[in-house]
Order: structure tokens, then sequence, then C-alpha cells
């Protein structure tokens, strides 16, 4: 079989393989106007309210990692999507896929991490499932969640909603997730912990200073190339990065280069990308800066007019395309 006739661990990575997943296989077969948008979170009205809804499932391996673990990014990765859609969340649910032989104590392990993730969040988990696969039918457990939350009415954010003269704000250093879980995995010796946090305070916050801001989004599998290059395609608009202004997470900078990875490609479960309005970006970003999720937040580019693709302008002064991740960079990161 050709690779086009089969599903790769590529179609999983985040990247080009996964775009084309979703655009070329699955949309056209379940097309309708709430998924044509391609955002992180649906946007339903109901009886007068706005709501934002998503689900996601976590496939992560190891299940523990410094930082966080599979409970944990669970329950922070499906808050983060329904806030990304402008959403305050108010409920989870989970869906829980046990292999034959998972030990219970680590089951026990991750469901206490998922609890005190939800209760620090204050947001609860109101129903879910369980179901055990064969021993050899899976990989110890994954997770699904799923999560809703209320859109204020002056709330309008979509990843294409950017124009030009935006500014692109990132809430802090990028790369802690996914070089975290690599070096659990491969027994690399790195100064890294993942960023796993839940963000729907952070983008109250930031809402509530500039209710306008465009777009959000949380850079996780494909990390910050991929959704701005998703921004961008979306809106039809050029996004124009500056290299020396995106900070790295510590330790990132010294696994890259031993690795030959890309900081930009690299997963993020804690940071997220806000474009707003050129007049909103100064309240949004001290918003963001007030928040102990956004201390290090900062500009680090702008949208102009032009092909539908980002701009990286270097540290030596020069400019490339910053390309969007391609094969499965990091396998099972989230």
């Amino acid at each position: 079989m050709r690779n086009d006739e089969m599903i790769l661990l590529d179609h999983g990575g985040g990247g080009r393989a996964s775009r084309r997943l979703i655009e070329e296989m699955l949309l056209p077969r379940l097309r309708n106007s709430a998924l044509a948008r391609l955002d992180d979170a649906a946007e339903l009205s109901v009886n007068g309210y706005r709501l934002s809804f998503s689900t996601d499932s976590y496939v992560v391996d190891p299940l523990f990692f410094p930082g966080g673990d599979i409970g944990k990014l669970a329950v922070h990765g499906t808050l983060n999507d329904v806030a990304m859609g402008g959403g305050n969340p108010i409920a989870l649910s989970v869906g829980l896929i046990m292999e034959e032989g998972l030990p219970t104590d680590v089951l026990v392990r991750v469901i206490d991490s998922m609890a005190e993730a939800s209760r620090q969040a204050g947001v609860p988990i109101v129903t879910g499932d369980t179901k055990v696969v064969p021993r050899g039918k899976a990989d110890k457990l994954f997770i699904n969640t799923a999560g809703i939350g209320i859109i204020a009415p002056d709330v309008h954010v979509s990843g294409s909603f950017a124009r030009p003269g935006d500014v692109v704000l990132l809430s802090g250093p990028i790369g802690s997730h996914g070089v975290a879980v690599m070096a659990e995995r491969s027994g690399l010796e790195v100064a890294c912990r993942s960023d796993t946090a839940a963000l729907h305070g952070l983008v109250q916050d930031m809402l509530q200073a500039f209710a306008g801001v465009h777009c959000l989004r949380d850079p996780t599998r494909g990390g910050l190339a991929a959704v701005l290059d998703e921004i961008a395609k979306q809106s039809s608009v050029c996004v124009h990065l500056q290299e020396t202004s995106v900070p790295l997470g510590p330790g990132v900078q010294a696994a890259c280069e031993i690795l030959g990875l890309e900081p930009m490609h690299l997963a993020n479960e804690g940071v997220l990308v806000g474009v707003v309005p050129e007049q909103g970006a100064t309240p949004v970003l001290q918003a963001m800066q007030a928040h102990p999720l956004g201390r290090n937040a900062c500009a680090i580019g702008t949208v102009q007019e032009g092909e539908a693709h980002v701009i990286l302008h270097t540290a030596i002064g020069g400019q490339r395309i910053l390309s969007v991740p391609s094969g499965d960079l990091l396998p099972r990161i989230c």
C-alpha cells in the first residue's frame, strides 16, 4: 500500500499530514458550519447562549513526566481548548480506555491527578465512561476529555479573524512540554519541566481588558509554527514573527542544539497565542503580565497583508518562511 492509503504516525503530529487528514478526509464527510471553522473549539448557540465546546484525546508516552502526567494534561488541554474559543469552562467529561494489566495504583495516581487539576481549575468532571481492552490492544491508558464553556456576548474569537495591523502576543516561553516528555522517554538529562497549566483564567483576564481579541490558540502539537500558519491560512494574511522576541523555556535551547530540533515546532501545554488589534495590544499584554501564567508575556510579531504564511525574521537579520512540521517529530507528546 502507498503511504496515502494508510494512516501513519505522521498524521498525528500536528503538521502537514495532520492538516491533510482533517481537510481532505474528515471535513468533507462531516462538514457543518461549526466544524468548518476548524478552531480549537466549536461555537454553538443554544437558547440565546453561546457555548464553546471541545474534545480531545490523550495518548502521551510516558504516562508521567517532569511537571505533569496524562491525567493533568487531559484536564488542562481540554480546558484550554474551550478557552481558546473564548469560553469560560463550566464542566468536563472523561473517558478512560484501559489496557488489561494496567496496575490499579497507576490508574489511581492518574485519577487523583485529574481530580486535583479539576479542583484547582474550578471546573468539575461531571460525567464519564470506562472501557477495558485486551492486553496488547492499547498502551496502558488512553484518555478522552470533552469540555463546555460559556462565551460572553461581546467576545468573538476565531482563527479566521486576524487582520492586517494586528499584534501577535505570546504568554510565555515555548518548548518546555515537548522537551520534558522527550527527555523522560529517552533518558536525556535536561533541566526542563512540562508547562502544562489551565489557561482559562488568563484568557478571561485578557478578554476583560479588551473584549475585541481576534484569535486565541494554544500551540500544542506542531508548536508555535503550526498555530501561526493555521491562523495565516484561515485569515488569508501573512504573519511576521520576530525570532529574537520568542522566549524559550529553561533547557529548551540546549536540548534543541543537541538533538537538532526547531524550537518553533515543539509542543506546549501552558502557553497561548493571542492576535489582538493594535489598539488593544497594550491593555491585553498588561493583563497577561499581571497574571501568574503570563508574567513573561510579550509581543512577538505582527499581522500584515500578503501570502498566507509565516515569515520568520531571524536573529541574524534574514527572513525565511517558517515551515509547518512534517513527519513524526515527537510521537505521543499529548
